[in-house]
């Protein structure tokens, strides 16, 4: 039995599932890669940027939550080296700095290098001249994505008064909303509050005892709703907060929704983001852009619960990272 009391039968298939979605992402890299149209102005940064930033968030966090022996650990430091060599070890974002100079996106995909250790001098230079502009500060965003760029300011060393309470409580679930109201954006928003609150999931104390307490209460059957809907992408989101919550989720839900994650994988290892009616096995794989998200999330929240239900923390600090082999 494991600390919460989830058997090793059910250990056993949560590992599978990331061994399983980690497998297909290694096999995958080369869709990750960024080609010659990510420093273009009329690049889709939803195509190039993006998916190399969400690959280095997830490696990052899962290197985080494993131990050094952990064949979960190696997979994710050898993507995340790939990703940081993708950027020119950080000379792509001075270039794009000099593009989009107030586009946020190169800062909060940095901040992901850095907070792993992973730093370049010239771009931080040049992002923090920008960030003290008042354009910069002004510029118009959501509540929740405000929170991530404050976020990203601090991993990169860029600090400024505006303080985290503030954009936390205008976001939707800062504001403790009526439960019922729960949807897929509502989901996808509060899943990214506790990701910037807890920093993906290395700091459950950063939730507030009231936000934590609605989420114990509501998570459990928020994520039984998107499980019935098969919103398999939206479904590891929410099983990545349950597992960085300051007190432990509820381990019968938590294994009842592995099984169900399990059972919607490819045997590629590969997770489609949304139950479509193909069915897991089945011949012919998703397309790249219609499953690498999820299945980043399923590898994510693989290592987060594991992590939680083992009741461990790891010493094997980010900032420990410049060491293991990426070049300099």
């Amino acid at each position: 039995m494991t600390a919460l009391g989830v058997s090793a039968p059910g250990v056993g298939e949560i590992r599978e599932v990331g061994a399983a979605a980690f497998a297909w992402l290694s096999a995958h890299r080369d869709d990750f890669a960024l080609g010659e149209d990510a420093l273009t102005l009329d690049g889709h940064v939803d195509a190039t940027w993006k998916p190399l930033g969400e690959l280095a968030q997830t490696c990052a966090s899962v290197r985080a939550h494993t131990r050094p022996t952990d064949p979960l650990h190696a997979r994710a430091a050898d993507l995340l080296r790939f990703a940081w060599q993708q950027t020119g070890r950080g000379e792509l974002f001075l270039r794009l700095q000099r593009l989009e100079p107030f586009a946020t996106y190169p800062l909060e995909i940095y901040s992901v290098f850095a907070a792993a250790g992973l730093r370049h001098a010239g771009y931080e230079a040049a992002a923090a001249t920008t960030a003290r502009t008042r354009s910069w500060r002004l510029t118009e965003q959501d509540p929740t994505r405000r929170l991530g760029v404050l976020k990203a300011e601090r991993r990169s060393g860029i600090h400024r008064p505006e303080r985290t309470e503030q954009a936390l409580r205008r976001t939707w679930l800062g504001g403790l909303p009526e439960p019922w109201t729960f949807e897929r954006s509502s989901g996808y928003a509060l899943t990214h509050v506790v990701f910037h609150l807890t920093d993906w999931g290395r700091t459950p104390a950063g939730v507030p005892a009231d936000l934590a307490a609605y989420l114990a209460h509501w998570l459990p059957p928020w994520l039984d709703t998107c499980l019935d809907a098969g919103m398999w992408d939206l479904s590891c989101e929410l099983l990545v907060v349950a597992a960085s919550l300051p007190d432990p989720a509820d381990p019968v839900a938590l294994g009842h929704a592995w099984t169900r994650i399990a059972r919607a994988q490819h045997d590629s290892g590969a997770l489609p983001e949304q139950d479509h009616g193909d069915g897991p096995g089945a011949d012919r794989e998703p397309d790249f852009l219609r499953c690498y998200h999820s299945t980043l999330m399923a590898a994510f929240a693989a290592a987060q619960t594991l992590k939680c239900l083992a009741g461990e923390g790891f010493a094997d600090s980010d900032a420990a990272y410049t060491g293991q082999g990426v070049p300099g």
